[in-house]
């Protein structure tokens, strides 16, 4: 029933976002192409999701079905409010036209003015915008990299760390990746910012460690001098598909622990490291997904700060950024960075790097992009690596942030 439903809302939709093409063409190559793309899109979104299942999870061509969905109805919104627009001045002229000149023997939609031309051209044109970016965004916005660099001055920062650099990826989503050569590219990129370090901050996967094992050998070339580490996101436990048995599910787990490690990472679960230099030390602390909204709240801070003192320079990892805000920003430790992700930025908005930013995540979540400032302490919410579900990034680009510790006391510069 609910398939049904979802048909008939999208056919009178969809018929009415029809009118501005009769509009202006009369052509019925236009209006069987037309029609032939609308059908194709929601009958192939249909097929792929009629009986599935969470045991298989998210497949390829369960993604490009949405994405070429979202393709068909975003521009089909903007159709649909111009000429929803356009009826609000239209449809009282008629009214007001039938009762004023009478009825002419029953035909009241000649009493109706004509619908505009150059109305119509405007709301094709303006509807090829968002279905140029999408499409855009789908086959070339994913892996269209971008290196973020910022500097955090301090005036506790270890003097022996003036000058640190750290580098972050998040939200890799392995399971995703469509273009194995962009994934090493991007790998080279990471290693061309020669970071002191490299910090991962969750969710490497969609589901099963099984996404990550193609991608094993292309992440092991990762290099820093003070090494790798990273912590887990809410997408690494295998919550969101249905296991056989709660063995397997244990089991994926921790396959996917292995393979960190085989990559190089030292996986932090609720534990901290030091990075010494000179006699002087900075603490890294790691803590498992804490999330609001029904994330998992696997992270216990005070556990993974057990072994460090409150005077030490810290950098924590934490995948949610939602976190920083219930837990971490008012803590008597002062975690000076945090390093967050989970977000995507959606995936989906507009920037214009140092003056704007949107995304309809911002509604969601109050820290979701960039770098934040509250209470002398820092918080970074990495836009991600990788993309989920929708198989693309419009106007929010995949992130690499690297981070330059400087002794002062200046607000941060991006």
């Amino acid at each position: 029933m609910r398939w049904f439903i979802f048909i008939i809302i999208v056919a009178v939709a969809d018929y009415y976002a029809f009118q501005s093409l009769r509009t202006i063409t009369k052509s019925n190559w236009w209006y069987i192409l037309y029609w032939v793309f609308t059908v194709a899109v929601i009958g192939n979104f249909v097929y792929q999701f009629y009986g599935f299942s969470r045991s298989d999870g998210f497949s390829h061509t369960n993604a490009y079905a949405v994405g070429f969905l979202i393709a068909l109805v975003v521009p089909k919104l903007v159709l649909i409010a111009v000429m929803f627009t356009e009826d609000v001045f239209r449809v009282p002229q008629g009214i007001y036209s039938y009762f004023m000149q009478g009825s002419d023997n029953g035909d009241s939609v000649k009493h109706f003015p004509a619908r505009r031309k150059f109305i119509s051209q405007i709301a094709l044109g303006l509807a090829a915008i968002p279905f140029t970016s999408i499409l855009y965004g789908m086959y070339k916005g994913k892996y269209n990299f971008k290196v973020l660099k910022y500097t955090l001055h301090f005036d506790d920062l270890p003097k022996a760390f003036d000058g640190y650099k750290l580098t972050q990826i998040s939200d890799i989503h392995s399971g995703s990746f469509d273009n194995i050569d962009k994934v090493k590219y991007a790998v080279d990129l990471i290693n061309e910012q020669q970071s002191d370090v490299i910090l991962f901050t969750g969710d490497i996967v969609n589901n099963k460690a099984t996404e990550l094992e193609p991608y094993v050998p292309i992440f092991n070339k990762l290099k820093a001098k003070d090494g790798l580490y990273s912590v887990l996101g809410n997408h690494d436990y295998g919550d969101y598909v249905r296991w056989n048995s709660e063995d397997d599910k244990k089991q994926n787990l921790e396959n996917l622990k292995s393979l960190q490690k085989q990559i190089g990472f030292d996986l932090l679960l609720n534990e901290s490291r030091f990075i010494e230099k000179n006699g002087e030390r900075i603490a890294l602390v790691g803590v498992e997904n804490w999330g609001k909204g029904g994330f998992k709240k696997a992270g216990d801070l005070k556990k993974a700060s057990e072994q460090i003192n409150k005077n030490d320079f810290k950098v924590l990892l934490s995948h949610d950024p939602s976190h920083w805000d219930a837990q971490v920003v008012n803590d008597d430790y002062h975690y000076h960075v945090t390093l967050s992700g989970h977000t995507h930025g959606m995936q989906f908005g507009i920037e214009i790097p140092g003056w704007f930013k949107w995304s309809p995540v911002k509604w969601r979540y109050k820290r979701w992009a960039g770098i934040y400032e509250e209470l002398g302490q820092y918080i970074n919410v990495n836009r991600g690596f990788g993309y989920l579900a929708f198989p693309g990034r419009v106007g929010i680009w995949p992130e690499i942030t690297v981070i330059e510790l400087k002794k002062g006391s200046q607000k941060a510069n991006a």
